[in-house]
């Protein structure tokens, strides 16, 4: 007799799969959100100004996780709609699409393995200088959104690095060409707009979905026990396998539903080619699902330091 929690095989859920509806659904979301609060923050009220720029912020959000759903093929049935809302969403989010795309592979491939995960290596634990941890207790004590932008500009536009972990020398040339476009594209609409209108329009915005990111993306990995390579030639695991390693919120029923339920996150790694706008269709409760509300207050409870470099192992803390 099957196990009331065991996880459905592939078979079980073949019929989740992206539609185009779905798609231009959440597509159409987003585009009333940035409509929407582009209206609100250019008003010369300034509490319609105030207003708009959390609805901006939710764009910036929902943006993000389009931008998510592209790089998997999982927005729309089609691979060409999924390549040109990434490049959109990527644009507008301050993230080249394909850097994105190789490096979130690379994430999934080695998920568990925090050294060859390009998006937790920088979190190896190792010896912290006095002033480093300084830094890191007092950001992460004031809700400075540094870890956000730090993971964005590590992992994305840091072309060095990003070419470290991508070896194909034609996806390297698409990285490069990928990243001078849409530098190219933020120089046009500077020159066209004038910065400084920019930064009063969408900038406050900005900061506060960076809050909110890095919320969701220090969520699903941190402090949750991972192995190290140490150099060694291993095997990654395979996706059902990668539940231990991730962490999911259960996030207010309607915020999931916008969101393409980017909180599922074991269901999304142990089902990386289902929809987020279907994960909760699959019939599993994680092992390491937790109230949103409860991680947060542990989280933040910890300095900054044993949160990010440690895990529930050392602290006791299992959240």
């Amino acid at each position: 007799m099957k196990d009331r929690n065991e996880p459905p095989a592939a078979s079980e859920i073949a019929t989740l799969k992206p539609t185009l509806s779905d798609g231009l659904i959440h597509c159409a979301v987003a585009l009333a959100l940035l409509l929407g609060g582009l209206a609100l923050a250019l008003s010369d009220r300034t509490l319609l100004y105030i207003v708009g720029q959390p609805v901006l912020a939710f764009f910036f959000v929902h943006a993000f996780v389009l931008l998510h759903e592209a790089g998997h093929d999982t927005l729309f049935p089609r691979r060409t709609l999924n390549r040109v809302a990434g490049h959109a969403a990527g644009f507008l989010t301050l993230i080249p699409f394909w850097n994105w795309q190789r490096i979130h592979a690379r994430h999934h491939h080695y998920a568990g393995w925090q050294d060859l995960d390009a998006t937790t290596a920088s979190l190896v634990p190792r010896p912290i200088r006095g002033y480093e941890r300084h830094i890191i207790n007092f950001v992460w004590a004031t809700w400075l959104p540094l870890f956000a932008l730090t993971y964005r500009v590590q992992n994305f536009w840091n072309l060095p690095r990003v070419e470290h972990y991508i070896s194909n020398p034609a996806n390297r040339l698409r990285i490069r060409v990928n990243t001078a476009l849409v530098l190219a594209g933020y120089v046009a609409l500077a020159v066209i707009a004038g910065p400084l209108t920019l930064l009063q329009l969408i900038g406050p915005a900005f900061l506060l979905s960076l809050v909110f990111q890095e919320f969701l993306i220090l969520s699903q990995h941190t402090h949750v026990p991972q192995r190290l390579s140490e150099g060694q030639d291993v095997r990654p695991f395979a996706p059902l396998e990668q539940e231990a390693y991730t962490r999911s919120l259960r996030l207010p029923e309607w915020l999931s539903r916008i969101l393409m339920h980017f909180d599922a996150h074991e269901l999304h790694h142990m089902y990386p080619y289902v929809p987020g706008y279907r994960l909760r269709q699959i019939h599993y409760q994680p092992i390491n699902e937790v109230h949103w509300w409860r991680w947060l207050k542990a989280a933040r409870g910890m300095k900054g330091t044993d949160f990010l470099f440690r895990n529930w192992d050392d602290t006791g803390v299992r959240v």
